[in-house]
Order: C-alpha cells, then structure tokens, then sequence
C-alpha cells in the first residue's frame, strides 16, 4: 500500500508521482503507463481516484489516449514536467531555502561544497 499525505488530495500526489517516475526514466516518451485498473489495484485506491488522476494528467499533456490501447506518455511529456517543476521550485522552494540559509548562517559556499559532494556520490 502507497502512504498518501494527508495535506493533499489522492489523485494529486498520483499525478506527481507519475510525473516523477516520468522524470526517473521509468516512462519515456510515448511509453504505455499502466490502466485505470492495474494502477488502482497497484496503489490500492479506488478507479475513480485514477481516472480523476489521468484526467488531470491528460490536461496538462503529459499524457494521451490510444482508444482500446490505453494511456500513454507524450512527447514532450519530460520537457513540460521540467519547466512546470523547475518554476515551481524557484518561485516557492528556492525562496524558503535562501530564508533560511540567513536564519540559520549558512553560506552559499558551504551550500556550493554540499553540492559538490553529493553530486560525486550520486554518480557513484
């Protein structure tokens, strides 16, 4: 069973999960994602919960749907979910993190060496 946050709605934190494993490489352009039904029974969560999810992903194209074949990843599915992430980060991550870099005394160089190390462990 998948732990949803209570904050937020089901089908929102789906759709971003779907948009994560997008930008992971799970699902590459034009890949099929799994039905309403494997996905519900995947999450444990209600059809309704996925077709509202699908429909959301469908508006904000990253997703298309094959009549009788199913749903699938668009194009450029990667590119918007970058755009739409990265200002989101900048415009309301960023500014937080900055607010408490000052709070807190903690410099960009220190930020910048963190940054370094864990890039190399990341590639490790």
């Amino acid at each position: 069973m998948t732990d949803f946050k209570q904050d937020r709605a089901i089908y929102l934190q789906m759709a971003e999960r779907i948009c994560d494993e997008i930008l992971a490489g799970k699902y590459n352009a034009d890949d099929r994602i799994p039905s309403v039904r494997e996905l519900a029974v995947l999450l444990e969560v209600n059809t309704n919960t996925v077709v509202k999810t699908y429909e959301l992903l469908l508006q904000w194209e990253v997703i298309y749907t094959k009549r009788g074949l199913g749903y699938f990843v668009t194009t450029d599915a990667l590119k918007k979910i970058r755009q739409t992430k990265s200002s989101k980060f900048m415009n309301e991550n960023l500014p937080e993190l900055f607010r408490q870099m000052e709070l807190l005394d903690i410099s960009i160089e220190t930020v910048i060496k963190e940054w370094e190390v864990f890039r190399v462990n990341k590639n490790q």
